[in-house]
């Protein structure tokens, strides 16, 4: 059966093989999340940072998502896209809205990004890279 709001690619980025499922956010398709988290190194969100109506939504479900088991020793970065736009709230107000300090069992960052310009991406995946690193180093 396939799924139109899930995708599978593999790609290489500083000199790490990744394998990222691109997990779409709708509410039906939530469910089905924990079947993929699994052997799940890092957990990458993507906000649009205009989108102020959903970001209680977003706190909630990025909550439960970090308390699954299979997700406790992941690391966590939320993409804070469309700071381009002139309404896009900054990083640091998503970081309030997310109440990202309060996370204390994840390493977490939060990047400002474009996915149009490509500006912060390089940065955020760069963090992963060090952090997934780390932890391979440290086992």
């Amino acid at each position: 059966m396939s799924n139109p709001s899930l995708n599978l690619w593999m790609t290489k980025c500083f000199a790490i093989f990744w394998q990222v499922w691109d997990l779409g956010g709708q509410e039906s398709l939530r469910a089905s999340w924990a079947t993929y988290y699994r052997g799940t190194h890092a957990v990458i969100v993507v906000i649009d940072s205009t989108d102020r109506a959903r970001i209680n939504i977003i706190k909630d479900e990025l909550f439960r998502l970090i308390q699954h088991a299979d997700l406790d020793n992941t690391v966590v970065l939320v993409f804070a896209n469309k700071q381009d736009l002139k309404d896009a709230m900054s990083a640091a107000e998503i970081t309030d809205a997310l109440s990202l300090h309060s996370i204390k069992n994840h390493d977490w960052h939060i990047q400002a990004s474009c996915a149009i310009t490509g500006e912060g991406l390089y940065d955020g995946m760069g963090w992963i890279a060090q952090k997934v690193a780390g932890k391979a180093t440290a086992s």
